[in-house]
């Protein structure tokens, strides 16, 4: 694989910003649609369903990219529970990446309405009309969008924490990357940043 071996491969880094601003358009989009009644609820919806399609298609191709890429190892310094808790809100993160447009299409499924992407296409529905079900599925998009939210201010804090105060290369790894150095000089600057980032960040 021809990158640093400190850095996440460009492809990653690409897509992890994408999806950033997508899953955050898609958010205020939904908590604009809450607050509002009338023509803008209608405009808000027509936005936030084709973003959560392509949120979720993003993502179906982040995971196996993120499994044939790999990643940088944490920081050989951070605390075990420190790597433990980076792990799982990882997980988290993609679970709720895929599950929050996913139980959007089955409760719109279930509630009659259709997915429109585009003025031309329509995802089918994945589920039967049922009302009940419906009033299920709304409850549980609401909170998986409310679990992502505060994964992302997680995430956010830790990313300034490693960028700001730890100054360990870890948010670097996301962003610019760092400088490929040849021979000794490269060796010395692994053993600077402490190591390496966890297996499962991406």
């Amino acid at each position: 694989m021809n990158r640093n071996a400190l850095d996440f491969h460009l492809a990653m880094r690409v897509l992890h910003w994408l999806m950033a601003a997508m899953v955050l358009i898609m958010l205020f989009l939904g908590v604009g649609m809450v607050s509002t009644t009338g023509p803008q609820y209608t405009a808000l919806l027509a936005l936030h369903r084709p973003v959560g399609v392509v949120v979720l298609l993003l993502v179906l191709i982040r995971v196996p990219l993120r499994l044939a890429t790999g990643a940088p190892a944490l920081p050989g310094d951070l605390p075990p529970l420190q790597k433990r808790i980076a792990t799982v809100s990882h997980v988290l993160l993609y679970l709720s990446m895929i599950a929050m447009p996913l139980i959007g299409w089955a409760m719109l499924s279930a509630g009659g309405y259709s997915v429109q992407v585009l003025e031309s296409l329509a995802l089918p529905r994945i589920l039967p009309h049922d009302l009940e079900t419906y009033a299920v599925l709304r409850t549980a998009h609401t909170a998986v969008a409310m679990l992502l939210f505060a994964l992302i201010l997680a995430h956010l804090a830790a990313a300034l924490m490693h960028g700001l105060i730890r100054r360990d290369g870890v948010l670097r790894s996301m962003t610019v990357g760092h400088r490929h150095v040849a021979g000794g000089d490269s060796q010395n600057k692994m053993r600077d940043v402490a190591g390496t980032i966890d297996e499962s960040r991406g």
